[in-house]
């Protein structure tokens, strides 16, 4: 007669345990991490905003004039290193577009916390421009904001700020 061997000590199943556990672990780490570190990208009042979105949208791509906007990047971008950004908007015509109010807005997608905005000042008609420090290296998403004549408009641009070397 056989003897009965206990199915923990076959191998295989060592090993499914093994890997259970080692899944669990690693669950746990990024639970721990998501909740200790957490950026807080969640807008406030993300339900009111949601709210009759399609709608607003279509009113907003009615009233669009059609300005060409452009965000001038300096290439390249350092880590607490003040960099001129510079703005054009002009019209459907080419006419540059004038306004009181032409805000820079910097965006950390990984922290909230380092968000900033520093107002451009206009250099000559449908130009304007802001001298911009950033304080961590990395992805910043970048936001010009002009104010219309009954609206608000946006150009956004993805950059990446980096690090002198030998810092």
């Amino acid at each position: 007669m056989q003897k009965k061997k206990s199915a923990l000590s076959n191998p295989w199943v060592i090993g499914w345990f093994g890997l259970v556990i080692v899944v669990l672990a690693v669950n746990g780490v990024m639970i721990f991490l998501a909740i200790d570190n957490n950026p807080g990208l969640v807008v406030e009042d993300y339900y009111e905003r949601g709210q009759d979105y399609e709608r607003h949208m279509l009113e907003r791509m009615k009233r669009n004039p059609g300005w060409l906007m452009n965000i001038v990047v300096p290439e390249p971008l350092y880590e607490n290193e003040p960099a001129l950004f510079r703005f054009v908007v002009v019209d459907k015509a080419g006419v540059p577009v004038t306004s009181e109010e032409v805000q820079l807005f910097a965006y950390r997608p990984s922290d909230a916390r380092r968000d900033f905005s520093v107002p451009m000042a206009a250099e000559e008609p449908g130009r304007y421009r802001a001298e911009v420090g950033f304080p961590l290296k990395g992805v910043w998403d970048v936001l010009v904001s002009i104010q219309g004549q009954d609206d608000e408009y946006h150009a956004a641009r993805r950059i990446q700020v980096a690090q002198r070397d030998g810092d």
